[in-house]
């Protein structure tokens, strides 16, 4: 039941984001490409800063979420965990290796056990089934099987 409800946020979430990306793009089109801009080069300074963990994850085949589809992740990442929420930089590279597992055929629970155990650290720690959760937000926002 709560993998419904998780998954129908996301979805909506997702819906939310692209839709008023669209809407603002058609409408003023300069000012809506100015605007992710600076997000994107704030997103570019924070990996150089913690190398680790936003720039590594970039395997071949794995797409890149785009500032809309980032919106959506963080958006469903924080209905998972409200911890997994706090750093953009740490929720995209956990999506993007899990977008990895995802692509490279792992098995469903393979792919949330590599979810729990990249995305428990310090503070944040992740039960299986958010692991499984994890999983349905990154297909669901940028990575679909």
């Amino acid at each position: 039941m709560r993998i419904r409800v998780v998954t129908t946020t996301l979805a909506a979430a997702c819906v939310l984001a692209l839709s008023a990306c669209s809407s603002s793009g058609s409408g003023n089109g300069g000012t809506t490409t100015a605007a992710p801009q600076p997000v994107a080069s704030t997103t570019a300074s924070k990996p150089a800063a913690s190398t680790g963990s936003a720039a590594a994850p970039a395997p071949a085949g794995v797409p890149t979420p785009s500032v809309a589809q980032k919106a959506g992740l963080m958006a469903a990442m924080k209905a998972v965990n409200p911890a997994l929420a706090t750093n953009e930089d740490a929720t995209v590279a956990l999506a993007m290796k899990t977008c990895a597992d995802i692509k490279s055929g792992k098995d469903e629970a393979t792919v949330a056990k590599n979810a729990v155990a990249q995305a428990s650290t310090g503070s944040v720690v992740l039960t299986q089934e958010q692991g499984k959760l994890v999983a349905t937000a990154v297909k669901a926002a940028f990575c679909p099987a």
